[in-house]
């Protein structure tokens, strides 16, 4: 097993890495910025790993490399596609700022989430809210609710909705299979509209200002090419998860070739002009590509070790392993999701998870977690812990600190790093708790 056979320092990089990507945006700003220095930073971190599986350790160690690169491919075509295509529907006019307006759209939001993605999502809303609200006064718990709904907790039910989930289609589990997790889901989400209404309809009569109507201009969404590209993906990948399941499984690269053909397919037909009025760059998928190429590479060998682990095969630092229950493993995902990236922390867990069975973390292992009802159980806890407690910082999802700096752009005073970990400790954690007894339980 090779999880055994590698030196507990192996992790190290993997460590390393995250650390940055959690600090760096904090003490070092305007470095961190440069994706060449992130592009450097990843190269550095991921050269040891690589000379350790693909010279130290021979062939079963290249086997994972191999293995990795193409998960690391696939994984970045579709979240390519989605940023690109969406990047070409735009939504335009004026809503009015009212609490039952807002929370409208945040309900909205929770629900494209799932078909968009968590970023696509909120890319495409957050410049439409904020114009709703540009005349109130007080505006940034409406941002942080958005962060909470739209930017994470609303992407729960299918792989498109974050990252762990598609990181768990790759390793084998069904594309509608996260359909079941429609109850905490909809728990977290109707709690959270609840409050931000009540929250904000205080806030909104407080305010005295007037909002003439006639300023209001209609409401327009545009892209259709972009619109069509985008369910051209989501049947890409459905049908392709469909057919591996049946034992009929694409041919090596079809379905990325298929996806990448959609996306530069929508984007040569959108205007220039439309994407000019979304801001789009290519900037922030070309950071998520290369902090993800160190990600996947460095944390090979973290998801061997945890899988033996887990089996029994070896001990870390002389502890054997004590996580065990869906309970255990929710707050678990949850709590690393909270101050790491959520993907490589859904990836760690479910290998520990995957280990308790027996099942190797290789190939589709995460799929495997599906089939008994109790370890699908483990794996529920583990998506939900992972997708829900990044909104806990702004560190822990990607979308979190893109929808702050897109805000404060537009003048919104954004809370600080504690400031937001406040209004998340009193807000998201009593009804994780919530989540927690009703479903994960043991």
């Amino acid at each position: 097993m090779l999880g055994a056979q590698l030196p507990f320092i192996s992790i190290i990089p993997f460590v390393v890495l995250l650390v940055v990507i959690a600090i760096a945006p904090l003490v070092a700003p305007h470095w961190w910025h440069s994706n060449r220095n992130k592009a450097l930073v990843a190269m550095l971190v991921s050269l040891p790993i690589l000379l350790q599986l693909g010279m130290t350790l021979g062939e079963p160690g290249r086997a994972v490399l191999a293995e990795k690169a193409h998960e690391y491919l696939g994984f970045i075509v579709v979240i390519a596609a989605l940023f690109v295509i969406t990047g070409g529907i735009t939504i335009e006019g004026s809503l009015a700022g009212t609490p039952l307006v807002n929370t409208g759209v945040l309900g909205l939001g929770a629900i494209l989430a799932n078909l968009v993605g968590t970023t696509g999502a909120s890319v495409l809303l957050i410049r439409p809210l904020l114009r709703a609200n540009k005349s109130r006064q007080r505006t940034a718990h409406i941002v942080v609710f958005f962060i909470f709904i739209v930017a994470n907790c609303g992407g729960l039910l299918t792989p498109i909705g974050d990252p762990p989930l598609l990181l768990g289609f790759l390793k084998g589990v069904p594309f509608d299979w996260t359909l079941r997790l429609w109850p905490q889901w909809l728990t977290a989400t109707a709690v959270l509209l609840v409050i931000f209404n009540v929250w904000d309809q205080v806030v909104f009569d407080r305010e005295e200002r007037a909002r003439p109507g006639s300023q209001l201009e209609p409401l327009r969404v545009r892209g259709a090419a972009s619109t069509a590209a985008l369910a051209g993906v989501l049947v890409t990948i459905i049908s392709a998860g469909r057919a591996a399941a049946g034992g009929r499984p694409w041919a090596l690269g079809v379905q990325e070739a298929v996806i990448a053909l959609l996306a530069v397919t929508a984007y040569l037909a959108t205007p220039r002009e439309a994407r000019e009025r979304n801001a789009f760059t290519f900037g922030p998928l070309i950071e998520v590509a290369v902090l993800f190429a160190g990600i996947f590479a460095t944390m090979a060998p973290v998801l061997e070790i945890l899988n033996a682990w887990s089996q029994g095969a070896r001990t870390v630092l002389g502890m054997s392993f004590g996580v065990s229950q869906p309970w255990q493993f929710f707050w678990s995902a949850g709590a690393l999701s909270s101050v790491l990236d959520n993907a490589p922390t859904y990836l760690a867990f479910a290998a520990s998870a995957a280990g308790l069975q027996g099942v190797p973390a290789h190939g589709p292992f995460i799929g495997a977690l599906t089939l008994d009802p109790e370890t699908a159980r483990i794996l529920a806890a583990i998506a939900t812990g992972s997708v829900f407690m990044g909104a806990n910082t702004y560190i822990g999802n990607a979308p979190n600190f893109m929808v702050k700096s897109i805000a404060e752009e537009n003048g919104v005073k954004m809370p600080s790093f504690f400031g937001y970990t406040a209004y998340s400790c009193g807000i998201l954690l009593p009804i994780f708790v919530a989540i927690s007894l009703l479903f994960f339980r043991s």
